[in-house]
């Protein structure tokens, strides 16, 4: 059963089971949004968790060409997204040097896989959750924007 999971039937002979290979991969790089908080579950799976703003920017009314020197241009009219990600750490070494290190404002790196779930809040509400796995965090700042002025 659990091959079974892994495998693609071509057709319903098992001898013509073919092995997939898949891929679940996500790089952010940006600013962390509050202190990481550390959970646990009745005792198992303590994880730290974090937001992560990332941004996107381009200039209204601009040809894709330009687009992408925006910053060798005058400013004009540049327009912004921020979209923030929820950050989850298991693994144990980085799951306590994440919320030991890691600060609101710092700016970091993180890869991991992208998990989507679902629970029910406190109103007893089902809600659907996005999260991102870390399974790798590099720090590039050792704090925040207020360490900086």
């Amino acid at each position: 059963q659990v091959l079974r999971q892994f495998v693609r039937h071509d057709s319903d002979s098992v001898s013509s089971l073919v092995l997939e290979r898949s891929m679940n991969r996500v790089q952010l790089l940006g600013r962390v949004g509050q202190d990481p908080i550390m959970r646990q579950v009745d005792g198992k799976n303590p994880v730290t968790i974090f937001s992560l703003a990332t941004n996107e920017m381009w200039r209204t009314g601009d040809s894709e060409a330009s687009q992408t020197a925006w910053f060798l241009c005058d400013l004009g009219d540049i327009s912004q997204k921020t979209t923030w990600h929820r950050i989850s750490v298991f693994r144990p070494g980085l799951r306590d040097v994440t919320y030991q290190y890691v600060k609101k404002g710092s700016r970091i790196y993180v890869e991991g896989k992208i998990d989507y779930g679902e629970y029910t809040d406190k109103n007893n509400v089902r809600r659907q959750a996005t999260t991102i796995i870390a399974d790798n965090v590099i720090f590039l700042s050792d704090g925040g924007l207020k360490d900086k002025v």
